[in-house]
């Protein structure tokens, strides 16, 4: 029985007791504007890491189709045109393209960037025609050429160049 009146006192003193800062601060509603702003900020950190993860997963598996050929209308597994390596590498990360190079372009999956905003899984396009993966390297892009070629780096030249730039959102 003394047990008994002793929880009772407890719980009755523990109902009225002032919550502590810590509990003050994490109620709804409460926080600082610098604890919510550094909250905000470790989401929006970790939300780039994963769209940046997406991005070079593109990459990375679009380069492991190194060397298959290029097929025309091909989107694997045992061979590629331009965009269905595009279109295929960015669905094994999670993100749906248009499959053909017309239809990325006209996405509003597309961000279009600057060539010095570049990185490697971005899209350059030649013309309106044919898409590939920027790499690293200066002056080459990686993808599916043309007909009798194999899926590979591509070197830029005073004739053949990207001409425009785009992120895929979700994987910027």
């Amino acid at each position: 029985m003394r047990a008994l009146a002793v929880a009772a006192l407890i719980t009755v003193a523990l109902a009225f007791a002032p919550p502590s800062a810590s509990a003050y601060m994490s109620a709804p509603g409460r926080a600082s504007a610098a604890a919510r702003a550094s909250d905000a900020g470790h989401a929006s950190d970790h939300d780039h890491a994963s769209r940046k993860a997406r991005r070079m997963n593109a990459f990375f598996w679009a380069r492991r189709q190194a060397g298959k050929p290029y097929e025309w209308g091909g989107t694997g597994p045992g061979g590629f045109d331009c965009s269905g390596l595009v279109y295929a590498a960015y669905r094994r990360a999670g993100i749906r393209l248009p499959r053909t190079t017309y239809g990325m372009l006209r996405s509003h999956r597309l961000i279009r960037i600057r060539a010095s905003q570049a990185k490697p899984g971005d899209l350059a396009f030649y013309g309106s025609g044919h898409v590939e993966l920027v790499d690293r390297r200066r002056h080459s892009t990686f993808g599916a050429l043309d007909a009798g070629t194999v899926i590979g780096w591509h070197q830029f030249s005073r004739w053949w160049h990207p001409t425009a730039y785009y992120r895929v959102r979700g994987a910027d």
